[in-house]
């Protein structure tokens, strides 16, 4: 598995340059490119004028560097995230949806049902708490250190600590 490296925000519009001062609302956002997905920041007036073409976003705002982080991801964007990777079939997006559900299930919104074999491949069933619904995942088989990572690096997109 290669390297996955999301940008924290940087502070300036991606798509008009603009400065983003501190603690003024903007949205992040991942967007697809020919790298895989990557990081972008919107001001709040570019976002509204423009719609971007973005794989999920997010609006937050910048806090000041001395601010202590606050975390602004909800359980119910995790699981957004998590179902708009379902059709997926990029190794990277499959990745980060196994370690998303592994998320979701220490946070308790998913739970493990069952599994299967699917060809050459693991797919486990679980289920959305409070709901009979059942979702499908691909257990892609990372190692505790590829699982560390990529936790790391979606607590850097989403900014919090998974």
């Amino acid at each position: 598995m290669g390297d996955w490296e999301i940008d924290k925000p940087m502070g300036h519009c991606f798509g008009s340059g603009r400065e983003i001062k501190y603690g003024e609302e903007y949205f992040g956002a991942l967007v697809e490119t020919e790298e895989g997905l990557q990081r972008r920041d919107f001001s709040a007036d570019y976002w509204q004028a423009q719609s971007p073409a973005v794989f999920c976003h997010w609006k937050t705002k910048l806090p000041h560097p001395e601010e202590k982080k606050k975390i602004f991801v909800d359980d119910e964007m995790l699981m957004a995230f998590f179902e708009r990777l379902a059709d997926a079939t990029d190794p990277e997006k499959i990745n980060f949806r196994f370690v998303l559900a592994m998320i979701l299930m220490r946070k308790r919104r998913l739970k493990y049902d069952s599994s299967e074999r699917q060809g050459d491949r693991e797919v486990w069933r679980l289920r959305v708490t409070g709901d009979k619904q059942l979702v499908e995942v691909i257990n892609p088989h990372l190692n505790d250190e590829q699982i560390d990572q990529l936790s790391s690096q979606i607590g850097q997109i989403l900014q919090t600590d998974l």
